[in-house]
C-alpha cells in the first residue's frame, strides 16, 4: 500500500528531550489539553508545553491528585475527566467549549496496561480499549468545535510499539472468548494509531491533523499501575529496562528511555513546523517512523522492544475506516 511513514530527518535523535525539541517554538496564545497530564509521561509533556507558553487543562480522573502533583505552576488548570464514564467525559466536554477557547493541541496520552484479570466497564467493553480508545475517541470528537476554532490544531495520541502484535480483533475486541492482557493492551494501542489515520484523512480539510506517538519504552510509569507489582518488575527484566537490582537501564537508542526522552516524541507531534504539511503518521525518536514490512505476533519481551518501527496493520487505512465506524456505534450503545 502507499504511505507517508517516510522519516523527514528531524535532526532530534532518541535521546533529545521534550524541552529541546520545543527549544525555540513560542506557544504563547496557545491552548492545550493533556489527559493524565499530571504523572509520567503526561507531567513531562504538560510541564515542557507551559515552560513553551501553552495554557495547559490536565485532565484527571482525580483532580486532587493532580493539583498534588503539579503544584502552584502558572498555566495549568485541571479538570475532572473518567475516561470509561461517558458522562464524564461530555461533562469535561461541556465546560470546556463552554469557555469559549479554542484548542490548538489534544494530547491522548491517559492509559492502562495490561489488567492481570479481564476487566469490563460499566457498558461491558475491555477496559483497555474502553480506556485507550473509546474514551478519548468519545472525548476528541466532542472537542471538535474547539478544535475547528483554533484555526490550526493538532491531536497526538500516545501509541506504543506493542501495536505490531496484534491488529482489532473485529469480531471480539472485548475478549469474551479468552482473555489476554497484553494482547488486549496492544489492540488498544493499535486503535490509537489507526484513529490517528482516519481523523487526518476526515478532519484535516479543516487544518486538525492526526499523529500517533511511540514515546519508547519507560521505566518509573504509572502505566502499569493496573498489574500485580510482582508482574510489573518481572516484566522490566524480561525486557532488560531494569537490572538485577531494579535499576533503570537507560539506553534510548534501544528505546529505553526516561520519561522527559518520551515526552519528546508527544510534544514533537504536537507542535513540530516539520509536520506541517504531514498528518496521520507514526511517530519515534522525534520522527516521522520508517515503515516495517510486517510484525511479528510472536515477539515477547526484550524480542518486543528491538524495532518500535510501525508496522501496516497499524496504519491500514481501510482498518482505520473500519475502526472509525465500529467506535461510533460502540459510543452509542
Amino acid at each position: 500500500m502507499t504511505h507517508k511513514q517516510h522519516p523527514l530527518g528531524s535532526g532530534f535523535t532518541a535521546a533529545s528531550t521534550a524541552d529541546e525539541v520545543l527549544a525555540g517554538i513560542d506557544l504563547s496564545g496557545k491552548n492545550a489539553v493533556v489527559t493524565g497530564g499530571h504523572v509520567g509521561l503526561g507531567l513531562e509533556a504538560t510541564r515542557a508545553l507551559v515552560k513553551a507558553g501553552a495554557s495547559v487543562t490536565v485532565a484527571s480522573r482525580d483532580p486532587g491528585r493532580a493539583a498534588a502533583a503539579l503544584g502552584e505552576t502558572q498555566g495549568i488548570e485541571i479538570g475532572r475527566l473518567d475516561l470509561v464514564d461517558p458522562s464524564s467525559i461530555d461533562a469535561f466536554v461541556g465546560r470546556y467549549l463552554g469557555s469559549g477557547r479554542p484548542l490548538h493541541i489534544l494530547l491522548n496520552n491517559a492509559g492502562v496496561m495490561a489488567p492481570a484479570e479481564l476487566t469490563l466497564d460499566a457498558r461491558g467493553y475491555e477496559i483497555q480499549f474502553a480506556t485507550n480508545h473509546l474514551g478519548h475517541f468519545q472525548l476528541t470528537s466532542g472537542l471538535l468545535p474547539a478544535l475547528r476554532a483554533a484555526g490550526g490544531a493538532r491531536v497526538v495520541n500516545t501509541t506504543s510499539g506493542a501495536t505490531r502484535i496484534s491488529g482489532i480483533r473485529w469480531d471480539d475486541p472485548h475478549f469474551a472468548t479468552g482473555y489476554d492482557g497484553h494482547l488486549a493492551y496492544a489492540q488498544s494501542k493499535t486503535a490509537n494509531v489507526l484513529f490517528a489515520v482516519e481523523l487526518d484523512r476526515r478532519w484535516s480539510h479543516d487544518g486538525i491533523r492526526g499523529y500517533a506517538a511511540h514515546p519508547g519504552i519507560i521505566v518509573g510509569t504509572n502505566l502499569g499501575g493496573s498489574m500485580p507489582a510482582d508482574q510489573v518488575r518481572a516484566m522490566n527484566l524480561a525486557m532488560g529496562l531494569v537490572d538485577e537490582s531494579g535499576r533503570p537501564i537507560i539506553d534510548p537508542e534501544s528505546g529505553k528511555k526516561t520519561p522527559q526522552q518520551g515526552a519528546a516524541t508527544i510534544v514533537f507531534g504536537a507542535t513540530s513546523p516539520l509536520l506541517a504539511d504531514t498528518g496521520g503518521v507514526y511517530l519515534k525518536d522525534n520522527d516521522i517512523s520508517p515503515l516495517d514490512d510486517a510484525a511479528d505476533p510472536t515477539a515477547q519481551g526484550a524480542d518486543l522492544i528491538r524495532s518500535q518501527n510501525v508496522v501496516p496493520h497499524s496504519i491500514d487505512p481501510q482498518s482505520a475506516q473500519r475502526l472509525w465506524t465500529m467506535t461510533e456505534q460502540l459510543i452509542k450503545t
